[in-house]
């Protein structure tokens, strides 16, 4: 779908998915990254990882291949009251993952690179599940065919969730300890004009 303003996005829903199982997911990528999408991911390695309930900041490495095309995004968790007020505007959901890629080979990555795009991730609780919608956000030029090739990703991974990740959730349950199973809510608040996430403002 294209949202009605300027930025491709992609909106899914995912049947017996809960909010609090989209949360434990991005802190915990890696018990399952090969299966959020079998043809195209490569690999996966935290550079730093969520600990506890610490996990804004944490980067990432993913190979991939969209159509063909061989990427090594270098992807961090930001905070969502440092975004811009028009991406703000964009948040309509109560929970809101801020993926931004910081750079696109080993050679150029430095943990703290600017982004050079975003990928948003928002969603709500619902009555059958979750309902979401995913944002490519670009600040340099990107080719239409990598948006394209993005989309296609995006509701094919949005799929492969809710065929895996109730179980993989349900599995891990088991490991108390925060920091081989780090948690994070993603749930945002409005106070005062600003969105923070609500987990921070009570730490």
């Amino acid at each position: 779908m294209k949202d009605e303003g300027k930025w491709p996005s992609v909106s899914w829903k995912l049947k017996g998915i809960t909010a609090e199982m989209l949360d434990w997911w991005f802190c915990n990528l890696d018990k399952g990254f090969l299966l959020w999408h079998p043809k195209d991911h490569k690999g996966f390695e935290w550079i730093k990882k969520p600990v506890g309930h610490s996990v804004i900041g944490a980067i990432h490495v993913a190979p991939q291949v969209w159509d063909g095309n061989e990427i090594t995004p270098y992807i961090r968790w930001e905070d969502v009251s440092n975004l811009s007020d028009d991406l703000k505007g964009l948040l309509k959901y109560d929970h809101v993952l801020v993926a931004a890629c910081i750079s696109l080979t080993e050679a150029d990555f430095r943990e703290d690179n600017p982004p050079i795009s975003y990928r948003i991730h928002q969603w709500e609780k619902t009555d059958f599940g979750v309902r979401g919608t995913s944002y490519a956000i670009s600040l340099i030029p990107e080719a239409p065919e990598t948006i394209k090739a993005w989309m296609k990703h995006s509701r094919e991974e949005m799929t492969n969730l809710g065929r895996f990740l109730p179980s993989l959730f349900k599995i891990w349950q088991v490991v108390k300890d925060p920091n081989a199973n780090p948690f994070f809510c993603f749930r945002i608040e409005h106070k005062g004009g600003k969105i923070r996430y609500a987990q921070q403002a009570k730490s």
